[in-house]
């Protein structure tokens, strides 16, 4: 059992790789595919919007069907989809074309990013303490390596079409071979659809709790927030403070390092401290951060700022992820679907948000509104304590983990204990739920 958990594991972290990879060769061919198909960025803006719809489909869809089937099952196919799928902007040849082949594209890319959010919320139960951060890092990772093999293949010559071909075919054979290393469904928690009422799958049309749709909404604020980094802190070193285009790449370089970097620490910090402390925190140093962005009178502390700001949202969006899936083990997948659906597209409302404030103060003081959400996420932590229940992390630590022996288990009832202690410290009272 231990040598299969830690096959599930590898096999979880190549399925977030692969993702990360598939989308970053797509977005380094975003300049190509748009002069293929002939069109411009307006048109392309309104696109991409496509993208995005098919993903918030694919989430909304995937979430359910691995309650009723089992994540076993909607990864690889999810995977496939995904990886077969980026080949067909390469080949777009117009509009109409590339509108169909983003939306197919979007659709694979969520029931992908769902599917193996809730393997990964399997996995970290199955361990008793905190893997989900590290599952989020090594995404950028395979962002990192996209961006490496795309500005060879570009700096070479060689066509969209056959580039993004060759990573799909890549990408499809490592989603083959990773899956037969996923965890089946646990035993007790997971049944056939044929088993008819008793299945997994009505769980998943049950009536969503209000719990879920508050982590929902954090996810929301918290993905809107690092959106705007994606979109708009080269623009604040280049508009605001003058910097060259050079520098001002560099905003966006010291968010994403710190991101990843944050990430690759979280889950011991997460098994520490707990995830209230984490996201509690993490927002409050995210809001410092942005707010020592608004106020920088030089490149130098705006690039402090944008690197605390990546270091303290780092953790947050994991630990939502894993309070959604852990809430109900049985519905799992519909509870990150909707947190993950809600916070998608928050990162896609960043750009229409902050864009239309600019018309009325300048970007650095529309950075305001996010500093807000970071603060309304740090004052609703609590919302993620862990409680005991069906989703509860339960059963002893495999001793092949990774971690020391002994590392102190979470983010499961201990860790709800400890932040129910800390509370009371606080005078908050330690008993009660949100």
């Amino acid at each position: 059992m231990e040598r299969s958990l830690r096959a599930a594991r590898l096999a979880t972290f190549a399925y977030f790789v692969l993702n990360g990879f598939v989308l970053g060769m797509w977005i380094v061919h975003i300049p190509a595919v748009e002069q293929r198909a002939g069109i411009g960025h307006a048109l392309l803006g309104w696109l991409l919007l496509l993208l995005g719809a098919g993903a918030f489909a694919g989430m909304q869809l995937a979430g359910p069907l691995a309650d009723r089937l089992g994540a076993r099952r909607v990864v690889p196919v999810s995977a496939v989809l995904c990886g077969a799928a980026l080949v067909l902007p390469g080949l777009a040849a117009g509009p109409w074309g590339l509108g169909a082949a983003l939306l197919l594209f979007g659709f694979g890319n969520g029931c992908l990013d769902v599917a193996m959010n809730t393997h990964a919320v399997q996995v970290e139960r199955a361990y008793r303490r905190p893997v989900m951060s590290a599952f989020h890092a090594v995404f950028s990772v395979g962002g990192a390596i996209a961006a490496v093999v795309g500005a060879w293949t570009l700096g070479r010559g060689w066509s969209p079409a056959a580039t993004l071909a060759g990573a799909a075919l890549l990408a499809v054979l490592g989603a083959l071979l990773a899956a037969p290393a996923l965890l089946p469904p646990a035993p007790g928690r997971a049944a056939p659809a044929t088993e008819g009422a008793s299945s997994p799958g009505r769980a998943a049309r049950r009536r969503t709790p209000a719990r879920i749709w508050a982590l929902a909404g954090l996810a929301l604020m918290l993905m809107l927030c690092e959106g705007v980094a994606n979109d708009w802190s080269v623009l604040d070193l280049r508009d605001v403070l003058g910097a060259s285009a050079g520098t001002a790449a560099l905003a966006y370089g010291a968010f994403a390092t710190a991101m990843t970097v944050g990430r690759l620490l979280g889950d011991r910090v997460a098994a520490r401290f707990g995830p209230v402390a984490i996201v509690r925190y993490g927002s409050a140093l995210a809001a410092a951060g942005l707010t020592a962005v608004v106020l920088a009178p030089a490149v130098p502390v705006a690039l402090a700022g944008w690197t605390v700001f990546g270091i303290g949202l780092s953790g947050c969006i994991p630990q939502l992820f894993s309070a959604a899936g852990h809430a109900d083990a049985d519905s799992a997948g519909a509870n990150v679907s909707r947190v993950a659906g809600l916070g998608y597209l928050g990162m896609l409302a960043g750009p229409a948000v902050i864009g239309p404030l600019t018309g009325f103060v300048p970007l650095n003081v529309a950075f305001v509104l996010p500093v807000a959400f970071c603060v309304v996420a740090a004052c609703s932590a609590r919302i993620l304590r862990p409680v005991d229940g069906p989703g509860a992390l339960d059963g002893p630590a495999p001793a092949d983990g990774p971690g020391a022996p002994g590392e102190p288990v979470g983010p499961g009832p201990e860790a709800g204990r400890r932040d129910g202690e800390r509370e009371a410290r606080a005078g908050v009272p330690a008993t009660g739920r949100p």
